[in-house]
């Protein structure tokens, strides 16, 4: 086949193709830097002491990770106030953390954000009967030996802040720095007098103290002027009988205060974990409580830290699209790649429609231009035809009808290039029709 009847030009093909290329290159080059990476198959938290609803609750928060293939790491901690420094010290190898509600305020270099409110944490005071006269005042505490909770703890960051704010501290009063499920036993020795503890009912030491013969559950009837001076509290009743109906625990109601347990993590941590512990925290916390209703938890809440972005989209359409029909490692690849959709759409779409286009404009312009010198050609015969002979005339439109020989045409344009050279002999017959021999 003659080099000049080929289907189609390479040269053109190349022109064409070659910048579309680099602009699709492009294209998903600028979509890749948008596209997140897989979720690790591994998530650090930091809880509480031994026993502690942290504890508990992580520990179900695994059982739930694991059906998605995530391995949660739990790291015990002395409680909300280490969880939270843990969670700032950019060195400390964690990604979430529980977090009793008032035990800080977010700071202009926090990289933390919350996943919202998880469940009640009310502050449990238990004495020995007969030792704290009244008992539904925390000035009655005042002289006794007082456990507030072990340092680092939400327990005795809570504590403190009560027993000061009724003049009591070190000078009239013995506050021992002490936590965990040792506190019963000292309590039946008689080497403590009383008792504070932040948690759910779910809590061990709490749980255990309830049911201890000889130990009293202290009902504060200041509750909600608590509540007025510290906002992070919220006034909770434990109606009679709540805890077992059977025993009768406890035997009266009783009136506690209670920050909100948050769930913190930091900025960085995969959006699709972030999505997955609020999973975790519906199945664990969403059930009926003695504090709660079914469904009440979790929730978007009032922390002292922003709300994550991707909690603010669960509160409001609830587990992603995807996940709901899909596994989850499928449903985060595809969310991931998903991102690949714009440059298809917004520049293959277009190249493949404009390309070919832009090839025939290409294969075409050459045509044109000859066809621009027969006309320039043309007029000025019509408007002199003495300003040549007949012989230079022809030369001139010889010489653009040799050099039209020369145009490389696909056979898909070969129509143009035959009604060129028409045209050309129709410019013959106007030369000689006008010029003289």
């Amino acid at each position: 086949m003659s080099e000049k009847l080929k289907l189609f030009s390479w040269r053109d093909m190349v022109y064409v193709a070659l910048p579309s290329l680099l602009l699709a290159i492009g294209a998903f080059w600028l979509a890749a830097q948008f596209i997140r990476p897989a979720p690790p198959d591994q998530l650090i938290i930091s809880t509480g002491g031994e026993g502690g609803a942290y504890q508990i609750f992580a520990a179900r928060y695994k059982d739930v990770l694991a059906r998605y293939g995530i391995t949660l790491v739990e790291k015990p901690s002395a409680g909300s106030v280490e969880n939270l420094a843990r969670l700032r010290n950019a060195e400390f190898e964690v990604d979430a953390a529980l977090i009793q509600g008032g035990t800080a305020t977010a700071s202009e270099d926090d990289e933390l954000v919350s996943l919202g409110d998880f469940y009640n944490e009310p502050l449990w005071i238990f004495y020995r009967e007969g030792v704290v006269s009244g008992g539904d005042k925390l000035l009655d505490l005042k002289g006794k030996r007082l456990a507030v909770g072990g340092a680092g703890s939400g327990t005795n960051n809570l504590a403190m802040e009560l027993l000061a704010a009724n003049g009591i501290d070190a000078t009239n009063t013995t506050l021992i720095k002490a936590g965990g499920l040792g506190l019963v036993e000292s309590l039946r020795k008689k080497d403590i007098d009383v008792v504070f503890v932040v948690g759910p009912t779910q809590s061990a030491l709490v749980w255990s103290l309830l049911y201890t013969p000889g130990v009293r559950l202290m009902n504060l009837v200041r509750a909600e002027a608590y509540t007025r001076r510290f906002p992070f509290l919220a006034r909770l009743v434990v109606p009679r009988g709540a805890v077992d109906l059977e025993q009768d625990i406890p035997p009266r109601d009783v009136n506690l205060v209670s920050p909100m347990a948050t769930l913190l993590v930091r900025k960085d941590t995969h959006p699709a974990l972030i999505g997955l512990l609020l999973q975790a925290a519906s199945e664990v916390h969403g059930g009926p409580g003695v504090f709660q209703k079914p469904g009440e938890f979790p929730r978007a809440g009032h922390s002292d830290f922003p709300l994550s972005p991707e909690a603010e989209r669960y509160y409001k359409n609830g587990k992603p699209f995807l996940q709901r029909y899909l596994p989850f490692w499928a449903a985060t690849m595809i969310e991931r790649m998903v991102v690949l959709l714009v440059p298809l759409i917004a520049v293959l779409f277009p190249l493949m429609r404009f390309a070919p286009q832009i090839y025939g404009w290409r294969v075409r312009s050459r045509i044109y231009r000859r066809y621009g010198e027969l006309k320039f050609l043309e007029n000025e015969l019509n408007e002199n035809p003495d300003r040549h002979t007949r012989a230079e005339w022809v030369a001139k439109l010889e010489d653009i009808e040799k050099d039209a020989g020369t145009i490389r045409t696909p056979l898909a344009f070969s129509d143009m290039l035959y009604t060129l050279r028409a045209h050309i002999d129709l410019v013959r017959h106007a030369i000689l029709r006008h010029t003289a021999h």
